[in-house]
């Protein structure tokens, strides 16, 4: 059996056509041609079986066969908020793997101790674009730009918020214990430190306004590490 392949197509209902990157993709590498099945995917609960009725170049037309509404895989919102690597790559990475597991929001944060302070979006957003498709996830994850620490942590946040990071002089409770003890529909933030961790005065000033300290174990992690690992938590926490 020939394996469905899936494209990201955010106005699949009105476009009948793929975006250019797809096209390309479709085209070139997967040599759809008339008649073959794909699956679309609008990033906001649907998928879409469709046909191709047009291959030829850099265009790739479709005719949509069914809808095909998805159901949420978990319950809450899952927004992860970390201080990119000075390395992209392992930020890229953890990006993609945190996409794979399972998040519904990803935001940037620009803290004292950050020695990466730029990102690039089109790039980040590429990365989210494949993993949710490889994934197969019904959902794109929101991608939120670069964020000063202090501006971040005065956002109006609707939500659980917790900061982890490594001050023992700082009273922390684990973050999977906190997690568990929420309802499973809650909403939850958790912020991750740069390499350095945040800043005292950083995760003082977090917790005047309204976020938790929480620790992630014994272990002291990468972040990357940090950040899957507290993705990970959060589904368990659901289940």
């Amino acid at each position: 059996m020939k394996e469905v392949r899936y494209f990201y197509v955010p106005d699949a209902t009105t476009a009948q056509e793929l975006p250019t990157d797809e096209a390309m993709h479709a085209l070139r590498v997967l040599r759809l041609k008339i008649g073959d099945e794909m699956m679309l995917m609008d990033g906001s609960g649907n998928y879409y079986r469709a046909e191709v009725t047009l291959a030829h170049t850099h265009h790739c037309l479709y005719q949509i066969k069914e809808v095909l509404p998805q159901k949420p895989q978990w319950t809450g919102h899952i927004h992860l908020a970390i201080a990119p690597t000075k390395m992209m790559e392992r930020t890229e990475w953890m990006l993609e793997k945190a996409v794979e597991i399972g998040v519904d929001e990803v935001s940037f944060l620009n803290c004292q101790f950050s020695e990466r302070r730029l990102v690039k979006m089109p790039r980040a957003e590429k990365i989210v674009i494949a993993a949710t498709k490889q994934s197969h996830k019904a959902w794109k994850p929101q991608l939120n730009e670069l964020m000063p620490f202090d501006k971040f942590i005065r956002q109006p946040h609707q939500c659980r918020k917790y900061i982890a990071h490594c001050y023992e002089e700082i009273p922390r409770t684990s973050l999977f214990d906190e997690l568990r003890k929420s309802s499973e529909t809650d909403d939850a933030l958790v912020m991750i430190g740069p390499e350095g961790d945040f800043s005292i005065d950083e995760v003082k000033a977090a917790l005047a306004c309204g976020f938790q300290s929480v620790h992630l174990g014994k272990s002291r992690l990468r972040t990357e590490t940090a950040a899957l690992s507290t993705v990970m938590m959060m589904h368990l926490s659901k289940e």
